[in-house]
């Protein structure tokens, strides 16, 4: 937590001066003589504010080597330059390089005190807007009422107060990476950095240069995602991907909870809590000789799975809903809503890509819909081609084959089951909506092979039990 105000300047008494000032005002102080002990301090903990002096004798670095540097790998640190009475333009410079403001020697106390109250003040504003923002992506996709979303939410608030090392798994687009932010924000670590590391997309040979930093005479130190993300979390998207050499040096950092920049010999230690997820079987992954057992273990200490959108059909409306006023917020697209058709048409469709495909389909309909009235059916993508002129349904080929009878029966069944998912596997919902009675949907069910199951209902919802399955799913048998 970014906390204290570190204080640079090449002349002692001025140095102390300012500090006695600031603690007198409750604040805490750390001190630097020169561009190496302000550099470590940083790296140490980075502090709330920096009063910086632009003239550094016996230094590396002078004050505006050091604002850049700051101002690359930890943008949101206000800093106030110190400027003598010839300086000022170098002052103006510095501002235009990001620093907060500047103080002309000799400096008013007032004046001291109101700047960094001021600089202080914006970097909190920025930090809660941010925090928002975050919680604001976090809750977007974090919405449902299914058993399968409320048994997610119930592992994922389990973990939030701990620091334990959580895999995430599920199919691609389900939302892993929400869970694992929703995770961040609601944990100790929310006013920290959130890190994402996309283990796929980064080539194999730039793969420790990202995650660990570099060193080099020309442009000193450049930190890495890992450096970055000290205090905080750092999510692993996909770590299937991951290379096998990069994969044994994060089991070492791990285990040490420290590393060394690629081109340096310090060692530099890290803070981090780690979340990772896959779309793929690591076991698998592990007994070809693609992924190791050590680091596994490691991370895999809390598993837990995020369903896929089939998974929690009941789950659309809402998560429709939120997006529609989500890209209103943001894009400024057209506040909709959906009709119970496409209401009933989304919960129907296929989602190979889970929430993510989802989210996608709704931005693309707000897009190019005409702005006005309910959402129709007809306006959601691969709806045309499945009609023939007039409206008519079109017939696969085998279901042209059968007798009326037999056709009718696969008909009914295949609707039957697709509702039955479509609610979750309420039945009471699924009568409401089929327009039968509760009994007359059950000897339905019986006499189309369909056994009902306790597989994805929510259980006993209207309390009222004939067959011993009331409100639950449903298979073919």
């Amino acid at each position: 937590m970014m906390t204290s105000i570190l204080i640079t300047d090449d002349e002692k008494d001025i140095r102390e001066l300012i500090g006695d000032i600031l603690k007198d005002e409750g604040h805490t102080v750390r001190l630097a003589a020169n561009s190496d002990e302000c550099m470590a301090e940083i790296n140490a903990e980075p502090p709330a504010l920096m009063i910086l002096d632009i003239w550094l004798k016996d230094s590396r670095m002078d004050g505006i080597d050091i604002l850049k540097t700051v101002k690359r790998d930890n943008p949101d640190i206000p800093i106030v330059i110190i400027s003598g009475h010839g300086n000022i333009e170098i002052a103006v410079a510095a501002i235009k390089q990001g620093a907060y403001d500047f103080i002309e020697k000799p400096f008013n106390i007032d004046q001291l005190l109101v700047v960094v109250s001021r600089a202080m003040e914006t970097a909190r504003l920025r930090r809660e807007n941010a925090d928002l923002r975050r919680r604001d992506v976090a809750s977007s996709e974090m919405l449902g009422s299914s058993t399968a979303f409320r048994t997610l939410k119930t592992n994922l608030d389990k973990v939030t107060k701990s620091n334990g090392r959580v895999m995430l798994t599920g199919p691609a687009g389900s939302g892993k990476e929400m869970a694992a932010r929703f995770v961040h924000v609601n944990s100790g670590r929310a006013s920290a950095p959130f890190v994402s590391v996309s283990s796929a997309s980064i080539e194999p040979d730039r793969m420790e240069v990202v995650l660990f930093g570099r060193e080099s005479a020309e442009r000193g130190i450049e930190k890495g995602l890992l450096e970055q993300a000290h205090g905080g979390i750092v999510y692993f998207d996909e770590v299937a991907d991951m290379p096998l050499g990069t994969q044994s040096k994060i089991l070492r950092v791990l285990t040490e909870q420290q590393f060394t920049r690629v081109g340096g010999a310090d060692k530099v230690r890290v803070d981090l809590r780690v979340i990772s997820s896959t779309a793929r079987d690591l076991r698998q992954e592990i007994a070809q000789g693609r992924f190791r057992q050590e680091l596994y273990d490691r991370l895999n200490v809390v598993p837990i799975s995020v369903p896929s959108l089939a998974e929690r059909r009941e789950d659309i409306p809402e998560l429709t809903r939120e997006f529609i006023a989500m890209f209103h917020r943001t894009q400024g697209l057209p506040l909709r809503d959906l009709s119970p058709d496409a209401e009933a048409l989304l919960q129907t469709m296929q989602w190979p890509g889970n929430v993510r495909q989802l989210r996608n389909v709704i931005e693309r309909v707000l897009i190019l819909g005409d702005g006005a009235g309910l959402i129709d059916a007809k306006e959601l993508p691969g709806q045309e081609p499945s009609a023939a002129p007039g409206g008519r349904m079109v017939l696969g080929g085998a279901m042209a084959t059968l007798p009326l009878r037999e056709a009718r029966e696969v008909f009914e069944r295949e609707y039957l089951l697709t509702q039955i998912n479509r609610f979750g596997g309420n039945i009471s919902r699924t009568a409401g909506f089929v327009g039968m009675e509760r009994s007359a949907l059950h000897r339905k069910l019986k006499s189309l092979g369909v056994v009902t199951t306790g597989k994805s209902g929510r259980g006993g919802e209207d309390g009222d039990s004939d067959e011993g399955d009331d409100d639950h799913g449903a298979d073919g048998s």
